[in-house]
């Protein structure tokens, strides 16, 4: 799972990357201090492999991972050049989702890109008119690849009729993007080799202060600016204070703020229901571990995420739910009350699974 961090200048980015990544780049208050993107791969908090280790007496925890990338401040104008140009737009073709993070704090320490100063009255104006112009310029990029891959298609179609219908997507696609309309739908098996920005999943990252946290009205009319995106309400600040401290500490500071999870828990849950994905588990003496899969994956495609040989050869699943398994408290008490099932290759895994895979070498 691979994330672009984007937003104009000076909303939190980089301060975001160093905090959910523990990196230390440059976080500094002026337009442009990131310039290469920086990537930083990261555990997807899971309270239940802690258990499970200890259930199965092992210090081995492989959680699943989620990989950021944090790339330079987008500005009016990027798609045709302006600030860092396109370089950065491409970056972001490359991930599987986008992070936009927009800025939804007042204090006017931490300079605007076009040095307009906020106040509590005009954060949601200026939050909607920066997310304006972060989709216009994706969009106006997206136009661009268009006109470029519709005539090359187009006269491909000439000697293969079945592609006509594909030449008329991506053209009613382009009208639509040109009147500034961005559809919420699209057709992945036109677009797979496109990699159009705007067809990307979004989460919003709203980055507010300590107060914005628990500020409902606020977080409720920046809600309905992205909607039916998800949105995520992170200060950016707090998490870059809690990332030297211990867990313990770090959960007492955050629940100080009326918090009851960190900004990394928050986006990769986010980023889980966007991406429409779930994760299983495996465990064992030697490792605990989870593994992620898409939503309603049968059991065959999630060992073939373990190895692609246990899905060739899958034969079976022994499965418990975690919640059974630790009100048991052992698989051995789990199994002698019939907990444990074998599911053959059409199961749909769910997200609390425990699964051992059977198979043919």
């Amino acid at each position: 799972m691979k994330i672009g961090l984007i937003g104009l200048p000076n909303v939190g980015k980089s301060t975001l990357f160093n905090a959910l990544t523990n990196a230390s780049v440059l976080a500094a208050n002026y337009p442009f201090a990131t310039i290469e993107p920086n990537t930083g791969i990261v555990p997807v908090p899971d309270d239940r492999l802690s258990v499970l280790a200890k259930m199965y007496k092992t210090d081995k925890i492989i959680p699943a991972t989620v990989e950021f990338v944090d790339v330079a401040g987008l500005v009016a104008g990027a798609s045709k050049g302006e600030g860092l140009g396109n370089k950065f737009l491409a970056n972001i073709r490359e991930c599987d989702a986008i992070c936009h993070v927009v800025r939804a704090f007042a204090s006017n320490k931490i300079q605007r890109a076009d040095s307009r100063n906020y106040s509590e009255n005009n954060l949601v104006d200026f939050a909607k008119n920066d997310i304006e112009i972060i989709q216009t310029e994706l969009a106006l990029a997206d136009i661009a690849t268009l006109e470029t891959h519709i005539p090359k298609i187009a006269k491909e179609a000439k000697a293969n009729p079945k592609l006509r219908e594909k030449v008329d997507y991506l053209t009613s696609l382009q009208n639509e993007l040109l009147e500034g309309k961005v559809p919420h739908e699209f057709d992945d098996e036109y677009l797979k080799d496109l990699q159009l920005l705007v067809a990307k999943p979004v989460i919003y990252l709203f980055n507010v202060d300590e107060n914005g946290l628990t500020d409902e009205k606020l977080q409720q009319e920046l809600r309905e600016i992205v909607t039916p995106a998800e949105s995520v309400f992170i200060c950016a600040e707090l998490e870059s204070e809690i990332r030297e401290m211990s867990e313990i500490d770090a959960q007492e500071l955050l629940a100080d703020y009326g918090v009851g999870e960190s900004g990394l828990a928050k986006l990769a849950r986010s980023a889980y229901e966007t991406l429409g994905l779930q994760s299983f588990l495996t465990a064992g003496p030697k490792e605990v571990r989870a593994w992620t899969v898409a939503k309603g994956a049968a059991a065959p495609e999630a060992a073939g995420v373990i190895h692609t040989d246990f899905q060739k050869g899958f034969i079976a699943a022994q499965v418990v739910s975690y919640p059974d398994l630790v009100r048991e408290g052992s698989e051995s008490a789990a199994r002698a009350k019939g907990l444990i099932r074998t599911e053959g290759k059409t199961y749909a895994m769910q997200p609390d699974d425990i699964v051992e895979f059977r198979f043919n070498v």
